[in-house]
């Protein structure tokens, strides 16, 4: 895919993002006042890399490796410890399960609290709301409490809503690969329609080398919350199933 242009859609600069890890603390401990030494996990290292607009990046590594801890970074739902990330005043989606919804909301509540806190003013979600409910295919669940959802509807809904409410970059999480095979091919069709758009910068965090090697331009291999390697689909997907399969 060759749809890049000199405009700069994200920057990420050395971020570092750590987990303090609270160790169990007894009665006794506590009632003490002991000091509680917690360990610190370090789930993404000095991670660089930058992305010009309408570029396709893949991320891939083992589960652990920091994959959807760099997204929900990038997503804004939370602050590295250190390092800059930069998103040049692009509007920024996350599409992932269990992100953003209040699970006592209906399906239909979580749409337009999802569209306004991606920036869309309420009548502009209230008139694609039809098309999100139809594409989510959640039939009268939409009004029903999203706690009462599969994981499977919920990935529907999370989906329906950043397809239907376009920004200038989406971010993918596993999204694609659950669901059932028919969602699963009408998702990837949308998602190749959506990204080939010559200004939409995405992300895509997959386990699936076909999906990655299909629709991205470069491919970032997280390995322990590093850079293992970042360049061509090919070569860097190759490297990865050789290291895998070692």
């Amino acid at each position: 895919m060759d749809k890049h242009t000199n405009d700069m859609a994200i920057e990420v600069k050395d971020i570092c993002i750590n987990y303090r890890i609270l160790n169990n603390i007894s009665v006794q401990k506590s009632f003490l006042k002991k000091k509680v030494h917690n360990e610190v996990f370090e789930a993404v290292k000095h991670v660089s890399f930058q992305l010009e607009k309408g570029e396709i990046l893949g991320v891939i590594g083992q589960n652990g490796s920091g994959k959807s801890t760099l997204l929900r970074s990038i997503a804004g739902v939370f602050a590295p410890n250190s390092g800059e990330i930069d998103l040049h005043g692009n509007t920024v989606s996350l599409m992932a399960l269990g992100v953003g919804f209040k699970d006592s909301l209906s399906g239909r509540e979580n749409i337009i609290l999802s569209g306004m806190l991606l920036g869309f003013k309420e009548k502009e979600i209230q008139d694609r709301m039809e098309e999100i409910v139809e594409f989510s295919e959640l039939g009268e669940f939409i009004d029903r409490p999203v706690r009462t959802y599969s994981s499977g509807m919920h990935s529907k809904l999370a989906f329906s809503i950043t397809a239907m409410l376009e920004t200038d970059i989406m971010l993918v999480d596993e999204v694609l690969s659950v669901g059932d095979e028919r969602f699963k091919k009408k998702s990837l069709a949308r998602m190749k329609e959506l990204i080939s758009d010559k200004n939409r910068t995405v992300i895509i965090v997959s386990h699936s080398i076909p999906t990655l090697k299909e629709l991205c331009d470069r491919v970032l291999w997280l390995h322990a919350g590093e850079v293992k390697q970042l360049g061509e689909p090919e070569a860097v997907l190759k490297e990865y199933g050789r290291f895998m399969g070692a």
